[in-house]
């Protein structure tokens, strides 16, 4: 038996034959052309292919894994036409007189070097997207057919690691889980291993050789390890823990539709985050009281330009309507940091996280701000509305604030349009500033919502993208709980109500911690909210 540890991406346990992706393989050569000009059309015939076979990918991926996710497919299509690219290409053909092959692959080479390059982490990002946009376009100049290769039994998909367009090509019937020797927890294997439940390692490093495609293997989802050919006695381990997992999802199906309370009676709202309209479906699937975090940076981070009041207004509507008198919380804007949008213009800045983002952006470009305000006060008319406003700092933030929505509601009530006056109104708690003052923050809005991603970075004062400095971050840090707690406290102190939205939220072994201090509502992810709600009844 081999034994291979990685880091698991999605909890479970299954058990089957390694099948190693394989993908065809093809040599690039520099040729010299004489006809330039013939060879730049050869491209761009290769480029409008693989754009129409973008498209059929996107539409796949919207059935099996939802608009979210199906959305690396259209960056792929716009990157296909980004003129820096495209230029490239057919600048190295001319320049150099060589075949669109070897210009294709050395415009992939330079642009992925250049994007690993930089310090933003959502732009390394990119570096592979065009590696697979490229190898799309070099695959069609090449006559190679893409294609998965795949046993006719159910297996456990080992790879180096695998892209987008190749995961969501497999047939998922026959997927048991994932292997991959290298990826990181975000990406799109990890992403879809989460989407459909399935078992899944990452970063399991050279060891995980295709040397042992066909062999016996089981995966530890909850501890990252991968057995290649157990032995008995682990076989039989493997195979009770993944008989206690199924049990257990089955007694999490039985919660639905019950209260959350402890057996001393205490009380809790569990609600959800998302980040998409399209994950609607999976809060009610998993019977959450709400949506306690809706992300609404992607209608901005999937636009080209800045998405108009009526293509808002139809998405808040449309969530509003689909949880049906369900508590609807939406933070607004949060672009910046790790998240960016070429078209908002923001300079490079020495320290993104502590930079222009969120709030600072909707109170000094107020247009943005309007629009988006304009929207939710109108789509909160079709349900139950609330608006939340992130990395508050100051009583001076919510009296602007309140000025622009008063200049909201009365340009609304002019132009006679409906909306909505009375709409809760919150701060996510996610600076030391905000929860020093949560006192008084309190008197001017409706409800708090502890964002403790940020809350721990800005208290440890160490930047979360930083892997080197994963040993050093700790969100149990008695200065994160102790911050809690004093937020929780100001907020009861003043009549309000207080959640918490960020990962902490999902720590099973705070969820006591929690409940004592008080806390009215916590929001997860949707596929945490029935393992929540069990530890809840478990709880005194």
């Amino acid at each position: 038996m081999i034994t291979i540890t990685g880091k698991s991406v999605f909890g479970g346990v299954s058990i089957g034959r390694l099948s190693f992706y394989k993908r065809k393989q093809r040599v690039i050569k520099r040729t010299h052309v004489d006809a330039v000009e013939a060879e730049c059309t050869r491209f761009q015939e290769a480029k409008t292919t693989a754009a129409g076979q973008l498209k059929e990918l996107y539409e796949k991926a919207l059935a099996d894994v939802g608009e979210a996710n199906a959305m690396i497919f259209e960056i792929h299509q716009m990157m296909l036409e980004d003129l820096d690219y495209i230029e490239s290409v057919e600048n190295i053909i001319r320049t150099q007189e060589v075949n669109a092959e070897f210009a294709v692959a050395a415009t992939a080479d330079n642009f992925a070097q250049m994007f690993t390059a930089m310090d933003d982490a959502y732009m390394q990002g990119r570096a592979a997207d065009v590696k697979d946009v490229s190898e799309r376009v070099l695959n069609i100049l090449c006559g190679v057919d893409e294609g998965i290769k795949q046993t006719e039994e159910p297996s456990i998909i080992a790879a180096d690691d695998l892209a987008p367009s190749e995961t969501v090509q497999l047939d998922k019937s026959k997927v048991l889980g994932f292997a991959t020797m290298y990826g990181s927890a975000n990406s799109h294997t990890a992403i879809l291993a989460r989407t459909m439940n399935i078992p899944a390692i990452i970063g399991l490093g050279e060891e995980l050789s295709d040397k042992l495609d066909g062999q016996m293997a089981v995966i530890d989802g909850f501890t990252g390890s991968l057995y290649i050919d157990p032995d008995e006695e682990t076989l039989a381990l493997m195979q009770e823990k993944r008989r206690e997992d199924l049990e257990q999802r089955a007694l999490l199906e039985q919660l639905k539709g019950k209260e959350n309370v402890t057996k001393s009676g205490q009380k809790i709202n569990i609600y959800a985050n998302i980040g998409n309209i399209s994950d609607v479906g999976a809060v009610l699937k998993n019977d959450a009281g709400g949506i306690g975090l809706f992300r609404s940076e992607f209608l901005y981070l999937e636009n080209n330009t800045f998405p108009d009041e009526e293509q808002q207004f139809a998405v808040y509507r449309q969530a509003a309507e689909n949880m049906a008198g369900r508590k609807v919380i939406i933070r607004t804007l949060d672009i910046g940091a790790d998240k960016q949008a070429d078209y908002f213009g923001l300079d490079k800045e020495e320290n993104p996280a502590l930079g222009y983002r969120a709030i600072r952006i909707c109170l000094t470009r107020t247009n943005i701000f309007k629009t988006q305000l304009r929207a939710l006060y109108r789509a909160a008319v079709f349900g139950n509305i609330s608006i939340m406003f992130p990395m508050i700092i100051s009583m001076k933030e919510i009296e602007k604030i309140k000025e622009i929505i008063a200049e909201v509601q009365g340009e609304l009530k002019a132009e006679g349009i409906p909306f909505r006056e009375d709409v809760e109104l919150g701060v996510m708690i996610e600076t030391p500033a905000s929860v020093m003052i949560s006192r008084e923050l309190a008197r001017e809005v409706d409800f708090f919502s502890v964002g403790t991603n940020d809350l721990t970075q800005y208290t440890l004062a160490i930047d979360r993208q930083n892997s080197k400095l994963d040993a050093f971050y700790d969100p149990h840090h008695p200065a994160i709980l102790a911050m809690i707690k004093m937020a929780a406290e100001n907020a009861h102190a003043e009549g309000k109500w207080i959640g918490i939205c960020g990962e902490l939220g999902a720590d099973l072994e705070l969820t006591e911690e929690f409940l004592k201090m008080g806390l009215d509502e916590l929001s997860v992810s949707p596929a945490m909210v029935l393992p929540l709600r069990k530890k809840i009844r478990e709880c005194e």
